[in-house]
């Protein structure tokens, strides 16, 4: 027989069958052992074990004793749990149904939790928490198969994977739901339509409410079914920009070598699903995609399964089969409903189904405390009828009126039966449904709590009770603090921090709250809130605490409040988000607070000023210079007209209008009003003072951006050195201070001592605020700048990919961080042999800074310029020449003749005349150019040396040999004395390599 064919086990002349009994939670385990013993030439059929509550367990169990040929289940809690049936029943059946005929039944076990004594008789073994290789020598050594020689391959088919070993890739899949019941059906019904697709990829979309389970339901499918695939992926797709970062961040984890950009991640992603290399068996799902025109172009193509959740139903519009998720069937209802309250009977749970409808979340609520309460169904039912004697109206019209009566009727429940628990429930309103902070609560003075709460917070064991009487009916559950999945651990009730609640829930117990107790629980919520001020903003330490305070503001309405600490904590909160890099929800939280507090307090109150300030900086860092300076000279001349220049606030908003006016490339003046501004500080506040120390690093960044680098290195040391001694060395000011004289000992050609320095700064930041943080990312670039005028530009070729790619996920393809990182990738990228890579970023760039800075920017000139350089490198030489000129023209007007950027351009224009065939006009270019840089940046600084080599090339195209030999001799032993014999630049000139200059955007 050939070793291909299929291996018959027989029994006489027959092959031998055996039927797999299993609950559809362990289908996967299902799923493996039949393959093994297909695989050893057995006939494997599956028999789906449901148990509906209205058959009894005997006649079920004599069913399935007709199947052909033996009979094995897979035995676990779930196999005993459907029904649901008691330990006494399920014992009583097998030993009359299975005990009989015990040689057509046997079984293996797949859990370690408790099952019916009976079982014993099958000798089950275990399975589970153990390799793949024991676990089927366990099973053909029970089943009695001789495990000689290899398994067969069945139809050239691959078989599923190990259930206790995850596929290949597995990302970001909510952990699988212990208490997930029923919807049988429906998942194989999701299993046969993506299954069952042709042609590319199968597309389903899980439609229906809020509130009945489709993450649940999407979440199930893929563990239940996640053996049958290399890749599950999980996409949260209520927003597009998650949605393509979540897409991009799988093509590392499919072992994809891309570039750094992350759009370019993203199309690598697509392309390998597409073509299904490495991996043709995946599975995405997109969960929460409810605006299908914003992210339909981003569902993956290929081979593949992808699975949506949604609420809009045109997803039937965009090639997806629509999958209606609804309430549960009512065999569903019953069953659960008699887990979750085991005293109702299967008529009572049938009519409770019947009264709410199904609804999955409502039967959760209800069944959890009716299995406590001591109310008949009858008289709960009557309580529905009538509306629970409040105003019936429908939550949304997803829902029906039953939803809102129910509640009512759960929350007199709750207030009778422990009346703490409610006001505990209606505080909990206060703060974001997600995430509620109640150890905030607890920690209110007694005077800052409502009364109705005293009693609560004094005494550890009711607190405690009233928290677990809210898990009990499903109507919060604990998450950890570090838990994205809203989990449910195990915490004592008095020890959890944090609780979670449906929103909808949290809605109608809101909508319901007495008025009275709206105002109390409201003022509480807000004291809480601003008793967790760190009051340390600048702080990275507490910036975890303020990301918990934040989503809260809102819930809170903390802006309506005139409590001056309030009023603080809301500042302190855009501080926060300023220097952690949260610039735009910063900008939607200072825009807020302008329009209440204007109404609150007054157009001329101290407040508006504070949040006109922060509000500035936040629309700076964001790159909208236009608009910040229209906002801060406004400030500026109303303050002075009414307070004097001398007006500490008039000082602040003044070095604010410097700062845009060097963001839009008006240098001269923003180096005026920096040196006033520092001049003012000095004689009013002193040299120790903070505000004095950033006045001088802010005079200095004026200083580098005109390019005076001494001048700027000066005061960045004494900056830097200041605050070494009035703050301390791990203090993210102190580092920002070391990041702009490393930049300065950078620009002035001091690469070793540049190198030192930022190395040790970008491990400090890295520790203090983190890898992502923008001014950690703002000194890793810096770093790989160092490393690569150092000539280390394999080392600086990985940190530059880094911090782009980290930069494009964190603050966008259109942040000016990434624009000036994206700069870097593209030149660097065009030196080093990806030239596409270098025109796509270039180009990319430019158009960014064109449309945010105007054309005639500075950065626009210099990226210009530096795009000139990839035209001429893939030889357009024509284009490289008309672009060149007008960059060089363009900066010319932008900055000046004699500024660096301008005579950097210049060494870029001679190059690529004289490669156009003018030598002449080059040769004249070059010499101004290098007699200008002497005079401006000195004989040894890399740029006029620069400018030297490419003089005498220039001179060698016109005949001028003796004159360049000279010129590029004492170029070349400058070069040695100042890099080194062995640094790049070096070699590179006396291998007579033409020199080039690349444009650097600067931190503004």
């Amino acid at each position: 027989m050939p070793a291909e064919r299929r291996v018959q086990a027989r029994r006489g002349d027959a092959v031998e069958k055996i039927t797999i009994s299993f609950a559809g939670f362990n289908r996967a385990w299902a799923a493996w052992i039949g393959d093994r013993l297909e695989r050893r030439g057995f006939s494997v059929s599956y028999r789906l074990w449901e148990s509906p509550a209205d058959q009894p367990l005997i006649e079920l169990l004599q069913d399935l004793a007709t199947a052909p040929g033996r009979v094995l289940l897979v035995l676990s809690e779930w196999y005993f749990r459907l029904g649901p049936r008691t330990d006494t029943e399920w014992n009583s059946a097998l030993r009359e149904v299975v005990l009989p005929v015990r040689d057509h039944f046997t079984a293996v076990s797949v859990t370690h939790s408790r099952v019916p004594s009976a079982t014993a008789m099958f000798g089950a073994p275990q399975l589970n928490n153990i390799g793949a290789d024991e676990a089927e020598a366990r099973l053909l050594r029970h089943l009695g198969i001789p495990a000689d020689g290899p398994p067969q391959a069945v139809d050239g088919r691959r078989g599923p994977r190990f259930p206790s070993e995850a596929p290949d890739v597995w990302g970001y899949v909510p952990r699988r739901n212990p208490r997930f019941t029923g919807r049988e059906t429906l998942l194989g019904g999701v299993y046969d339509t993506l299954n069952g697709a042709s042609g590319g990829a199968a597309v389903a979309a899980l439609h229906g409410p809020p509130g009945v389970g489709k993450t649940q339901l999407a979440a199930e499918y893929a563990h239940r079914f996640g053996s049958e695939y290399d890749v599950v992926w999980w996409i949260s797709a209520d927003r597009r920009g998650a949605c393509r970062q979540r897409l991009a961040e799988l093509a590392p984890e499919l072992g994809l070598t891309t570039g750094v950009e992350y759009g370019e991640r993203l199309r690598a992603a697509r392309h390998a699903l597409r073509r299904g290399d490495p991996y043709s068996r995946w599975l995405v799902i997109m969960d929460g995609a409810d605006e299908p025109d914003q992210v339909w172009d981003l569902v993956p193509e290929g081979r593949g399964h992808v699975l949506i959740t949604s609420r809009n139903r045109d997803w039937n519009r965009y090639s997806s089969q629509l999958v209606e998720v609804g309430p549960y069937d009512r065999i569903e209802s019953i069953a659960f409903v008699r887990r979750r309250a085991p005293r109702l009977s299967h008529q009572d749970a049938e009519r409770l189904a019947e009264a709410l409808e199904d609804l999955p979340l409502l039967l959760d609520q209800t069944a959890a405390w009716l299995a406590e309460s001591d109310m008949t169904i009858d008289a709960y039912l009557e309580l529905l009828e009538e509306g629970a004697g409040q105003d019936v109206v429908t939550v949304s019209s997803d829902f029906p009126v039953a939803f809102r009566t129910a509640w009512a009727i759960l929350l007199n429940h709750l207030r009778e039966t422990l009346p703490e628990s409610v006001d505990l429930l209606r505080m909990c309103t206060l703060f974001r449904p997600t995430s509620i902070p109640i150890r905030l609560v607890r920690e209110l003075p007694r005077e800052a709590l409502p009364e109705k709460l005293v009693g609560l917070v004094e005494s550890p064991v009711r607190w405690a009770r009233a928290v677990e009487q809210l898990k009990r009916y499903a109507v919060v559950r604990a998450a950890a603090l570090d838990d994205p999945t809203g989990g449910d651990p195990s915490d004592q009730a008095g020890l959890v921090e944090n609780l979670t609640m449906h929103r909808l829930v949290h809605l109608i117990v809101h909508q319901d709250m007495p008025e009275q107790d709206h105002r109390e629980f409201t003022e509480a919520a807000r004291r809480a809130l601003a008793a967790s001020d760190p009051l340390r903003p600048t702080d990275p330490g507490l910036w975890p605490r303020y990301a918990e305070i934040v989503p809260h503001l809102k819930t809170a309405d903390v802006l309506h409040s005139t409590d001056p600490d309030v009023q603080r904590l809301v500042l302190n909160c855009l501080r926060y988000m300023y220097l952690s890099g949260e610039y735009r929800p910063g900008i939607v939280l200072a825009e807020r607070a302008l329009e209440t507090w204007r109404s609150l307090l007054g157009e001329e109150h101290p407040r508006i000023w504070d949040v006109i300030y922060h509000y500035a900086n936040l629309l700076r860092a964001v790159g909208d210079y236009a608009r910040t300076e229209a906002i801060e000279r406004k400030v500026v001349e109303t303050l002075r007209e009414q307070r004097g220049p001398d007006d500490l606030e008039h000082i602040q908003a003044a070095d604010g209008l410097a700062a845009d006016l060097r963001g839009l490339g008006r240098y001269d003046e923003a180096y005026t009003i920096s040196t006033w501004v520092l001049d003012a500080y000095e004689r009013l506040l002193g040299e120790g003072d903070s505000r004095t120390q950033n006045a001088r690093n802010n005079l200095a960044v004026s200083l580098r951006l005109l390019g005076r680098y001494e001048e700027a290195l000066a005061l960045h040391r004494q900056t830097m050195e200041e605050r070494r001694q009035y703050l301390n060395p791990r203090h993210n000011w102190t580092l920002y201070a070391e990041v702009h004289y490393a930049t300065d000992l950078r620009l002035l050609g001091r690469y070793a001592e540049a190198v030192s320095l930022q190395g040790q700064n970008v491990r400090v930041h890295r520790q203090v605020m983190g890898d992502d943080n923008p001014q950690t990312l703002q000194a890793e670039h810096n770093l790989a700048l160092c490393h690569y005028r150092s000539g280390d530009w394999r080392e600086a070729g990985e940190m530059l990919a880094g911090v782009l790619e980290r930069s494009e996920r964190v603050l966008g393809d259109d942040h000016p961080l990434t624009l000036m990182f994206a700069t870097s990738q593209s030149f660097f990228a065009r030196e080093h042999g990806d030239v596409d890579l270098a025109r796509r970023l270039g180009e990319s760039v430019a158009a960014h800074y064109a449309r945010m800075l105007g054309p005639d920017h500075p950065f626009a000139q210099g990226v210009r310029c530096n795009n000139a350089l990839i035209l001429r490198s893939v030889g357009e030489r024509d284009q490289a020449l008309e672009t060149v000129e007008a960059a060089l023209g363009g900066m010319r007007r932008a900055v000046g003749k004699r500024h660096p950027w301008t005579l950097g351009c210049a060494v870029n224009a001679s190059g690529i005349r004289n490669l156009t065939g003018d030598p002449a006009s080059a040769a004249t270019l070059s010499l101004g150019t290098a007699e200008t840089a002497a005079e401006v940046l000195g004989d040894r600084h890399p740029l006029t040396l620069t400018a030297r080599i490419a003089l005498a090339a220039d001179l060698r195209g016109t005949g001028e040999n003796r004159q360049a030999d000279k010129i590029e001799r004492e170029a070349l032993d400058a070069l040695a004395q100042s890099l080194g014999e062995r640094h790049v630049h070096t070699v590179s000139a006396r291998s007579r390599t033409r020199p080039y200059w690349d444009f650097e955007p600067q931190i503004i």
